[in-house]
C-alpha cells in the first residue's frame, strides 16, 4: 500500500480544529454513533463528507470545506464539533463574517465558552471594529490560549480600543510566545509611539526587521539544504542541514524532517519529527509525520503508539485512520486493521491504496473465518470484498465454498459461475 508523504505544515483551519477536538465535549461527540444513512448514494455518508471537509481544510480549500460540512450537518444537525465548528472556521477564512458568526454562536450555545470559539469570535469582532467585544472574547480565550497568536490579537484589540498599557502588556507576552512573528514587535512599536516612547519604538521596529531577516535567512537555508541533499554526499549534506535543527521550534523541526523524508533519509528525518511531535502533542499532523516515518522504517510498534491515541482524538481525519490501518495490517492485526481501514475508506472513497488494502484484509478475514468454520462471518467478509472489487473472482469463489459447505447448492453454483466468468474476463 502506498501511504501519504510527510506533511510540511498545518493549515489554519486544521490547526484550530485539532485543539477543540481534544476537549471533553468533542471527545464525547466523536464517540457517539451517527445515524444510519439508509439508501443514500455512495459517497454521501456523514463520514465521507467529514473526510472531504477536513481534507479541504488541510489544502486551504475553504469553499469546498464549507460545502462538505454543510452536507454533513444536513444529515445530522447535531454534529456540533465535528462539522459546525469547522464550518465556522471555513466561513471565517472565506471572510463570510455573518455566516461564520452564526455558526460560532450556535456552537457556543451547545458547548459553552470554549477558548477556540472565543478566539474566532474575537477575531470577527476585530474585523468588524467591535473592539470592546474583541477584548472581552480574546481575554477569555487568553486564559487558556488555543493558538500561539492569541496574545497578539488581544494586544492588537487593546491597541485599537486605545488601552495602550494593556496593549503593551499582551504584545510583550506575544513576543515570548511567537518570537518568529515580525508583526508583534512592529505592533509594539506602534504602541510605544502612542505612549511617547520613541526610543523603544525604534528598538521594536529594529527587532521586527531582524525577525523578518531571520525568516529570509531560514528560507535560504532550507533551499541550500535541499540543494546539498540533491547533490550529495549525504554526510556532508546532513552536517549542513542540521543547522536548521531548533529543539524549541516545531515548524523548523517539521521542515527539516520533511526535507530529509523527501530525500529518502528516514533515519535523519526521525529525530526532528520526534521532537516536533513532543512539542506539539495536540497536532494531528505532527503525530502523523512521526508515525509515518516509523512505519516506513518498519518500526511498527513505535508507529502504533502515537497513532492509536491520535485516531481516538481525531476520528474523522482520513490520513490518520488510513495509516493506522496500514500499520495494523503490516503488524498482522487483521481484525483491528479491518476496522480502521473500513473507517478510512468511508472517509475517502476515492483513495485507491486504502481500498486495495481493505480488500486484501477483508478477503483474508473471510478465509480465516472459513477455516475456523465461522461461516456467517466468512460469508459477510466475502460479500464485502466483492463489493469493494466487483471485478475480482476470489470473493465469489469464497462464497461458493461457503454455500457448498452449508448445503446451499443453487447459490454455490451461481457464485462459482460468477467466479469462473470473472477469471476468464480477467485474463
Amino acid at each position: 500500500m502506498s501511504v501519504s508523504r510527510i506533511v510540511a505544515g498545518s493549515c489554519a483551519g486544521l490547526i484550530c480544529l485539532m485543539a477543540l477536538t481534544l476537549s471533553s465535549f468533542a471527545h464525547a461527540q466523536a464517540k457517539t454513533k451517527t445515524p444510519r444513512t439508509g439508501s443514500r448514494p455512495a459517497g454521501q455518508t456523514i463520514e465521507s463528507h467529514l473526510g472531504k471537509g477536513y481534507d479541504a481544510l488541510k489544502q486551504d480549500s475553504y469553499a469546498v470545506a464549507a460545502v462538505e460540512f454543510r452536507a454533513a450537518l444536513r444529515i445530522d444537525p447535531k454534529l456540533t464539533l465535528r462539522a459546525r465548528f469547522p464550518l465556522a472556521v471555513a466561513l471565517f477564512e472565506l471572510h463570510q463574517r455573518a455566516d461564520a458568526r452564526k455558526e460560532l454562536e450556535a456552537t457556543r450555545r451547545e458547548v459553552g465558552d470554549h477558548p477556540n470559539i472565543l478566539y474566532y469570535l474575537g477575531r470577527l469582532d476585530l474585523e468588524e471594529r467591535k473592539f470592546a467585544g474583541a477584548v472581552a472574547n480574546l481575554s477569555q480565550a487568553a486564559a487558556k490560549p488555543p493558538f500561539p497568536d492569541t496574545a497578539y490579537y488581544l494586544g492588537f484589540a487593546y491597541f485599537r480600543q486605545g488601552n495602550f498599557p494593556e496593549a503593551e502588556k499582551w504584545l510583550k507576552t506575544a513576543t515570548e510566545e511567537t518570537p518568529q512573528d515580525a508583526r508583534v514587535p512592529y505592533q509594539l512599536a506602534q504602541v510605544y509611539r502612542k505612549e511617547g516612547h520613541e526610543g523603544e519604538a525604534r528598538d521594536a521596529l529594529r527587532r521586527s526587521g531582524e525577525v523578518r531577516e531571520r525568516g529570509n535567512t531560514a528560507s535560504q537555508l532550507r533551499m541550500d539544504c535541499v540543494q546539498k541533499l540533491d547533490q550529495g554526499p549525504r554526510e556532508e549534506a546532513r552536517a549542513f542541514c542540521d543547522q536548521m535543527y531548533d529543539p524549541n521550534d516545531a515548524a523548523k523541526l517539521t521542515a527539516l524532517g520533511t526535507i530529509y523524508g523527501q530525500h529518502g533519509d528516514l533515519e535523519a528525518a526521525l529525530k526532528p519529527l520526534q521532537r516536533a511531535a513532543e512539542l506539539e502533542p495536540e497536532s494531528p499532523q505532527s503525530q502523523y509525520n512521526v508515525a509515518l516515518t516509523y512505519y516506513q522504517l518498519n518500526r511498527l510498534e513505535d508507529a502504533l503508539a502515537p497513532l492509536a491515541k491520535a485516531v481516538e482524538h481525531w476520528p474523522d481525519l482520513f490520513q490518520l485512520s488510513a495509516l493506522y490501518g496500514a500499520v495494523l495490517a503490516k503488524s498482522g492485526e487483521d481484525a483491528a486493521a479491518y476496522q480502521a481501514l473500513r473507517h478510512a475508506h468511508q472517509l475517502n472513497l476515492q483513495d485507491k491504496g486504502t481500498e486495495d488494502l481493505l480488500f486484501l484484509t477483508t478477503l483474508g478475514l473471510g478465509r480465516r473465518s472459513q477455516s475456523a468454520k465461522q461461516y456467517p462471518d466468512a460469508l459477510r467478509y466475502f460479500e464485502e470484498a466483492a463489493k469493494l472489487r466487483p471485478q475480482e473472482a476470489s470473493p465469489h469463489a469464497g462464497m461458493a465454498d461457503i454455500f457448498k459447505l452449508t448445503g446451499h447448492a443453487a447459490q454455490a453454483a451461481r457464485e462459482q459461475s460468477t467466479a469462473e466468468m470473472l477469471k476468464r474476463t480477467g485474463n
